[in-house]
C-alpha cells in the first residue's frame, strides 16, 4: 500500500509540474568558514542556479555559533543565487550571537519576508530562543506584523515558513497558530530537527520538516516545494542526483479548530493567599532583559530596541529611547541616578526625566551581559572584555580584554574578587580593584557552548560555586581557582542561587528540580531536593531567596515559591507561556519583580 501511494505521488508531481511555483529550500546549513558545509553550500548554489526556481528560501541555522566570520561567509555564497532569494535565521543565529543579533540585519535587512504573486503569499518569520538557552519564542512585534501581511494580502492561499515547526517547540506555538487561523493557509515548512518529517502544525496544518545540508548518511542537499494549483509537492534533492519525491498534500486551505478562531481565553493571574500579583506592563514587542529600578521607575529594553522607563505606580510608559539594535542587558542604575542600557550598538545614557544625557558608542561587539552597580563600581560585561566602570558617571576605568568571546551572565562580586564567566569556555576570577587576573578556570570541554557562560557564580569565604551546559555543578578554590569537586547526580544547566546567609547553594535542574548544597563544608553534600513539579526544564533564570522563601522561575512562565524550612512548594504562579528572564527584588519596597519574554512585567508582593 505504501508502495502504491508512493507512486501514485509520484505521478502526480509529474502532472503538476508544469505550472508549479517552485522553491529552492535550503536549512541547517551550519557553515563555518573551511568546514564541508563551506564547500556543500557553494555546490549547492551552483546547482541550484542552473536549474529552473521562482524562489529560493535560506531557512535558518546559516551558522554554528552566530559569529560574524560565519554569517559573512554565508552572504558571499548565498549572494551567487541568481533567483529571488528570502533568508531567515535560526536558533544558532539567535541563541549564540557575536552581535546580539544585529549583523544579520545589517546583512540581510530583515528577519522576516513575505512574497506574493496573483494566487499565492509565501510568509516568513524568525524565531529564537533569543541570545540564552530556552524553548523558540516568535517575538511579538513579528506576530503583529504577520497578521497584518496577511489581513493585507488578497491571495487564495498562504504558504507559512518558518526556522520551527509550529509544534510546542515554541513556547507561544498557539499564538502562532490562532493568527494563521483566519487565513486561507495550505501548509508549513520548517527545518530544524535535520530530518525528514510530516506532522500537523498547529493542530491543522498540514507540516512538512525538511532535511539539513549535511546529513548523517553523508549527503548534501535541500528540499524542493512545488506548488501547483490542486498540490504541494515536497522533494528531496540530493546533490548530484534526481528529486526524489518525499510529501504531497492538497493544495487548499485546512480548516482550523474552533479553539483557534474563538477569543483567547483570560489569563489573569490569581494570587496565592497572603500575596498579591501585579501586571504592570504588556508590551508590543518581545522582552528579553531583567528589570533595574529606582524609587519611582522600572527600566527594561525590549527586542525592538527601546530603551524603556515604566511608572512603577501607574504602569504607564514615562519615556522611551531607540538605540538601534534588540536591547538584552539588564539596564544598570548609576549612583548619580542616571541610567545606562548596553546595546549592541554601545551605551546609552538616560537621565531619569528621560533626557538623552550621553551615547557610548561599541567599539567591538555588543553588550548583553547583565551589569551590577555597587557602591565603587559598575562591573559590565561586553564582547571580549569586562569593564570596570564609574558608579556615578559611567566611564571607563579598567578593561579585562584577555577573553575570546562574550560575557551574558551578571558577574558575582565579593571582597576584592570578581568572578564572571564567559563564552569562552573560562570563568575567572579578577580584582575588584586593578582588573588584573587572578585565576582561570575551566571544565575540560572544548565547545564554547558546554562551558559556564550564562552562569552567575555562587561566592562563599572559601569556595567559587558554578553550574553548566555540562550538566555539573562544581565547587572552586576561591583562592587557587583549583577544582575542589564535580558533581553530577543531577541533571543541573545553569540556573543557579545562594540562601540569604550563603550557607546553602540552590540549583534548579533539567529536570525540574530545585536542589539545595551545604556551602559550608569542603565535600559535596546534598542537604535536600524539591521537586517544583516543572518536568523538563532549561531556563537559565536564576534562583532567588528573599524574605524566607526561594523563588525560581521557569522555561514556560511558571514562578514557584519553595520554603526551605519545611522543604515544600508554597505556590506556582503561571505568569504567561514564555521564558522568565530573570528574578528582582525592588530594593526600595523589597518587592519581587520579574520580566517574561512575551513582553510582561509583573510585581509581586506579599499582602
Amino acid at each position: 500500500m505504501k508502495r502504491l501511494f508512493l507512486i501514485l505521488i509520484m505521478a502526480a508531481a509529474t502532472c503538476a509540474a508544469a505550472d508549479a511555483y517552485r522553491i529552492a529550500l535550503l536549512s541547517d546549513v551550519h557553515v563555518t568558514p573551511g568546514n564541508r558545509a563551506d564547500t556543500m553550500l557553494r555546490r549547492a548554489v551552483d546547482e541550484i542556479n542552473a536549474a529552473d526556481y521562482d524562489l529560493v528560501i535560506m531557512n535558518g541555522d546559516l551558522t554554528n555559533e552566530g559569529s560574524d566570520a560565519e554569517l559573512r561567509r554565508v552572504k558571499d555564497i548565498l549572494d551567487g543565487i541568481r533567483h529571488p532569494l528570502s533568508v531567515l535565521p535560526g536558533n544558532h543565529e539567535s541563541t549564540w550571537s557575536q552581535s546580539a543579533t544585529k549583523t544579520f540585519f545589517d546583512l540581510w535587512g530583515t528577519d522576516r519576508f513575505a512574497v506574493e504573486t496573483d494566487s499565492l503569499l509565501i510568509t516568513g518569520i524568525a524565531c529564537g530562543p533569543y541570545m540564552k538557552m530556552g524553548d523558540g519564542h516568535v517575538k511579538q512585534e513579528d506576530l503583529h506584523w504577520l497578521a497584518a501581511t496577511l489581513a493585507a494580502s488578497r491571495a487564495p492561499r498562504v504558504l507559512s515558513v518558518n526556522h520551527y515547526p509550529i509544534l510546542p517547540d515554541l513556547d507561544n506555538d498557539d499564538d502562532y497558530a490562532r493568527v494563521l487561523a483566519p487565513y486561507p493557509v495550505i501548509g508549513h515548512i520548517n527545518g530544524h530537527y535535520h530530518q525528514w518529517r510530516s506532522y500537523e502544525a498547529g493542530g491543522y496544518l498540514p507540516g512538512v520538516m525538511t532535511r539539513a545540508l549535511l546529513m548523517p548518511d553523508g549527503t548534501a542537499g535541500y528540499a524542493i516545494v512545488d506548488i501547483s494549483p490542486d498540490w504541494v509537492h515536497v522533494y528531496e534533492k540530493i546533490l548530484g542526483r534526481e528529486p526524489r519525491a518525499k510529501y504531497a498534500f492538497a493544495a487548499e486551505p485546512s480548516r482550523a479548530p474552533e479553539v483557534l478562531t474563538a477569543a483567547p481565553a483570560d489569563t489573569a493571574v490569581a494570587a496565592p493567599t497572603g500575596w498579591q500579583v501585579r501586571r504592570v506592563w504588556a508590551d508590543s514587542a518581545s522582552v528579553f532583559t531583567r528589570p533595574a529600578f529606582d524609587a519611582r521607575h522600572v527600566y527594561i529594553g525590549n527586542s525592538l530596541g527601546h530603551a524603556i522607563a515604566i511608572d512603577k505606580a501607574s504602569g504607564r510608559r514615562s519615556w522611551s529611547i531607540p538605540t538601534g539594535a534588540s536591547l538584552f542587558s539588564r539596564p544598570a542604575v548609576l549612583r548619580s541616578g542616571r541610567v545606562a542600557f548596553p546595546s549592541a550598538t554601545g551605551i546609552l545614557t538616560v537621565d531619569a526625566d528621560g533626557r538623552r544625557a550621553s551615547t557610548e558608542p561599541s567599539r567591538e561587539g555588543p553588550y548583553v551581559a547583565d551589569g551590577l552597580v555597587l557602591d565603587d563600581v559598575w562591573v559590565q560585561g561586553g564582547y571580549k572584555r569586562l569593564e570596570l566602570r564609574d558608579p556615578r558617571s559611567g566611564r571607563l576605568r579598567h578593561t579585562y580584554d584577555s577573553l575570546y568571546n562574550y560575557c551574558q551572565a551578571a558577574p558575582a562580586v565579593d571582597g576584592s574578587d570578581i568572578v564572571f564567566g564567559a563564552w569562552d569556555t573560562n570563568l575567572r576570577c579578577i580584582d575588584r580593584r586593578t582588573g588584573r587576573l587572578r585565576w582561570v578556570w575551566n571544565n575540560g570541554k572544548a565547545q564554547n557552548q558546554l562551558g559556564p557562560g550564562n552562569v552567575v557564580p555562587v561566592i562563599t569565604p572559601e569556595r567559587v560555586y558554578i553550574v553548566a551546559p555540562d550538566r555539573y555543578m562544581t565547587a572552586i578554590d576561591r583562592r587557587t581557582g583549583a577544582t575542589v569537586w564535580r558533581d553530577k547526580s543531577h541533571r543541573y544547566r545553569e540556573s543557579l542561587g545562594h540562601s540569604a546567609d550563603h550557607r546553602l547553594v540552590y540549583a534548579k535542574t533539567m529536570d525540574g528540580e530545585l536542589v539545595a548544597v551545604d556551602a559550608t563544608v569542603p565535600d559535596f553534600r546534598e542537604a535536600w531536593t524539591v521537586d517544583l513539579g516543572l518536568g523538563y526544564d532549561h531556563a537559565p533564570c536564576i534562583v532567588a531567596e528573599h524574605d524566607g522563601v526561594v523563588l525560581a522561575g521557569s522555561r514556560r512562565g511558571i514562578l514557584t515559591a519553595v520554603d526551605p524550612a519545611s522543604r515544600r512548594v508554597l505556590w506556582s504562579l503561571p505568569l504567561g507561556k514564555s521564558e522568565i528572564n530573570g528574578i528582582d527584588i525592588d530594593p526600595s519596597t523589597g518587592h519581587i519583580w520579574v520580566t517574561l519574554i512575551e513582553g510582561t512585567v509583573y510585581e509581586i508582593a506579599k499582602s
